[in-house]
């Protein structure tokens, strides 16, 4: 059953076999493929659903009146990119897709249907959310009070484990598909600033970059150089 999102589930909590089956059915709802750079949900919209990343990147982000682009999360196959919709709510984001991705649609009430009666899959769908406020509140603290090579170690590590927990990082080499302007709107930095830290992180032996690669060369150095705790992502 080559899913990522019951791959990243199993993760949380072993599922029997009529779970895993039940959240591979719910991925396969309402398929759709989006453009690089298309938003998948617009900002001010009024969705009563939420998007499943099956395949690329997307992200969350917010769009000033000036043009300007703060992006709050990265979203990985596997990923809800709403896992609170309970309820209709106007949206005070948005969510783009980065590279082209494909996605399912899931509605309230289908989560509602998939855990009733099934408290494994009640379960890993609650630890998924903690896991999902957790990172929010580790990119608060990149933001708020680690350095610049701090941030980007931090979010190189991240990202190759929640990669890995979905069988998509090839030991310590992961895609690495955005931009440099990408990751400025992540960390809160200037482009400019994003190709001089690389630089550090390259030339200190940490990482490699080279073709939309990323080869992590030091794991524990990087960890390190990032104050990266992974406890944090939830991980069984």
């Amino acid at each position: 059953m080559d899913n990522p999102f019951v791959r990243k589930m199993e993760q949380h909590v072993r599922l029997a076999p009529e779970d895993r089956a039940l959240l591979d059915g719910l991925a396969r709802q309402h398929v759709r493929h989006v453009a690089a750079r298309q938003d998948i949900e617009g900002q001010q919209s009024d969705p009563y659903h939420t998007h499943l990343i099956l395949d690329g990147w997307a992200c969350r982000y917010k769009q000033f009146p000036d043009g300007r682009r703060a992006i709050v999360a990265l979203l990985l196959p596997g990923d809800l990119c709403d896992p609170f919709v309970f309820r209709r709510a106007r949206m005070d984001h948005a969510i783009g897709a980065l590279t082209p991705v494909t996605v399912a649609r899931i509605t309230p009430d289908q989560i509602g249907d998939a855990i009733r009666g099934r408290p494994a899959v009640e379960e890993c769908l609650w630890r998924e959310m903690l896991a999902t406020l957790a990172i929010h509140r580790e990119w608060i603290a990149s933001v708020g009070r680690r350095s610049a090579i701090e941030r980007l170690a931090h979010l190189f590590c991240e990202l190759h484990l929640r990669l890995a927990r979905v069988g998509l990082a090839d030991g310590t080499s992961l895609p690495m598909p955005v931009t440099q302007p990408d990751l400025a709107d992540a960390l809160g930095q200037t482009s400019v600033h994003i190709n001089r830290t690389l630089k550090e992180l390259r030339t200190s032996g940490l990482v490699a970059l080279r073709s939309r690669r990323l080869t992590i060369r030091d794991l524990d150095g990087l960890m390190e150089r990032g104050l990266f705790d992974p406890a944090y992502l939830q991980l069984s």
